[in-house]
């Protein structure tokens, strides 16, 4: 696989853009969507991405189109995915951090990508810079493990505090940009000041996810810390499922969990990524440049939790934690 910093490369030439884009697009530009996953449980993305574009004045089906392209978790598919959007003439595409690679190897430096990024896209070698992205790519990050995994420990301690043993599940995409496997060390350092031994699992599969958790009750330990990625995030109701069978308590990375039945979750809007993700795939289309357009950060964490699921989990939730919440489901 080719590392990440070779896409700076690849769509270097952004100055030489937009003329020959331009001169290239349809009547009607297309913003291409390509994502590792599978579509049905990202709908709501589509949704918010679309609201992005229509604030920008493209409206799908009027003034522009949108081509989705999901892979279904098969990273084989995504040269012939990508392709296909360069043969469409996609004007920019859209796309999730591990299906960059694969976009600017078709796109070249013709074609503007908008990321939308689990993590810190420097440490992640997809920008030389936050404020000024290098070539045609630019996007949108949610900051996810790097950043929030060690306040997600602090939480999850604070639910649990007799807990001295806690599992983190992996993405089984080992090029999944969650973030985790780059924030390990912070992780490592909240357990360690926090007195709490951690132990790491990654299922072989989206398909091993059963076994995963019985391999987190065989090491005893009492709680989970999500890890996200966007296989697992595909299993979002098994997840929800075997946490209820297993009655462990889990934080997440993002509200839907919680709202589909989940305990508790810290972290930004995911599908608010994909409406700022909307809005700069529209301003590209009006003439501007990705190296123009800063990485945008999410400016607000949440924190929710179901007192119905702490119920059924034999839960209860501390008032320090109540207190903080965001949002509280009943």
């Amino acid at each position: 696989m080719m590392k990440r910093r070779e896409v700076i490369r690849l769509l270097g030439g952004a100055a030489a853009w937009p003329l020959a884009a331009r001169a290239q697009q349809p009547a009607m530009p297309v913003v291409g969507l390509l994502r590792t996953t599978t579509a049905a449980p990202f709908a709501p993305i589509v949704v918010e991405l679309r609201k992005g574009l229509s604030e920008e004045g493209f409206i799908e089906g009027h003034n522009g189109a949108l081509e989705q392209r999901w892979a279904d978790n098969q990273l084989d598919r995504l040269p012939g995915l990508a392709a296909d959007l360069v043969r469409r003439k996609a004007a920019v595409i859209v796309v999730n951090t591990p299906a960059v690679v694969a976009a600017a190897r078709a796109a070249g430096p013709t074609v503007p990508l908008v990321f939308v990024a689990g993590d810190d896209p420097v440490k992640m070698g997809l920008v030389s810079s936050l404020n000024r992205p290098e070539g045609n790519l630019t996007g949108v990050t949610f900051f996810g493990g790097s950043v929030l995994g060690a306040k997600r420990l602090e939480l999850l301690h604070e639910l649990v505090p007799k807990v001295s043993l806690v599992a983190i599940l992996l993405d089984p995409d080992p090029d999944s940009g969650s973030g985790f496997e780059i924030g390990m060390p912070s992780i490592e350092t909240a357990a360690r000041v926090l007195g709490l031994q951690i132990v790491v699992v990654k299922p072989a599969s989206e398909h091993d996810l059963d076994a995963a958790f019985a391999r987190i009750v065989t090491t005893g330990a009492g709680a989970v810390l999500f890890g996200g990625g966007p296989v697992l995030r595909t299993q979002v109701q098994q997840l929800i499922a075997l946490a209820a069978r297993y009655a462990i308590p889990v934080i997440y990375e993002l509200r839907d969990y919680v709202e589909a039945g989940g305990l508790i979750s810290y972290g930004a809007s995911f599908p608010g990524a994909y409406r700022q993700a909307g809005v700069y795939a529209g301003r590209i289309l009006k003439g501007a440049k990705p190296a123009e357009l800063p990485v945008l950060q999410p400016t607000k964490f949440e924190l929710v939790i179901n007192l119905k699921t702490a119920k059924a989990l034999g839960r209860q939730i501390p008032d320090k934690l109540l207190a903080l919440a965001d949002e509280v489901i009943e």
